[in-house]
């Protein structure tokens, strides 16, 4: 659950193997996220580098409907025009663009949908994602560790913290896929309504080089991003 407090993941990666087994480039990148985990495949919907043109959102294959916003909806909002500016790298475009939802299944026999989007450029990956959960942001800031920071976005309460990527590199020889520490996201997660009655948006932010991502330029996307989410509520 989104409660849970999540441990940093820390396996250690292997030297890369030679000739015909020799490993590929990372070429993924496992976030938890509030502990919601998100799958980020670099591979998919991938622009030639000489084509200028930034992606288009797509669904993946098995997305289901969800209310009131979707997967689409989300990489729509977070796909904009100006998303390079608000990230502090005007001259990059948007590589690749997805939007989904993924299904949990807990114990008890329940399932919650998770509506996610994903854009990725050269420098940085966004990720946007919305939750049902009915535990106030504020109350959830005590399972984010101390390093977690209450903010407002739009007059919404709001929790700044770090987490990190898990990278995960395939041998293209034989399959196999090992994982180690990759680098540090930062996550705002932030209240559905100005009361904090339960229920979030995450935004997470981190970059491909694995140097700490800027938090103005997260700020700047969720302030930009949020408002145009069907559902949101003006502060």
């Amino acid at each position: 659950m989104a409660e849970q407090q999540i441990a940093d993941a820390a396996v250690g990666v292997g030297e890369p193997e030679k000739g015909s087994n020799e490993w590929g480039q990372v070429l993924a990148a496992l976030v938890v996220v509030g502990g919601l985990a998100a799958l980020l495949l670099s591979g998919t919907f991938q622009q030639e580098s000489s084509d200028p043109q930034p992606a288009d959102c797509h669904a993946s294959d098995d997305a289901r409907p969800s209310k009131p916003v979707s997967g689409v909806q989300l990489c729509t909002a977070l796909n904009r025009a100006d998303l390079p500016t608000l990230l502090g790298t005007p001259t990059e475009y948007a590589m690749n663009a997805s939007g989904n939802e993924s299904v949990g299944n807990w114990a008890d026999g329940t399932k919650t949908v998770t509506p996610e989007a994903e854009v990725q450029l050269d420098t940085y990956t966004v990720n946007i994602s919305t939750s049902d959960d009915d535990i106030p942001v504020a109350e959830m800031a005590g399972f984010l560790g101390s390093s977690a920071q209450r903010r407002t976005i739009g007059g919404h309460p709001a929790v700044l913290y770090s987490d990190r990527t898990v990278a995960l590199k395939f041998n293209l020889g034989g399959g196999k896929v090992e994982t180690g520490p990759g680098g540090i996201a930062r996550s705002l997660l932030v209240a559905k309504d100005t009361k904090d009655g339960g229920g979030f948006y995450e935004v997470a932010l981190w970059r491909q080089d694995d140097v700490p991502p800027d938090d103005l330029a997260l700020f700047r996307v969720a302030e930009a991003v949020l408002p145009t989410v069907p559902g949101w509520t003006a502060g």
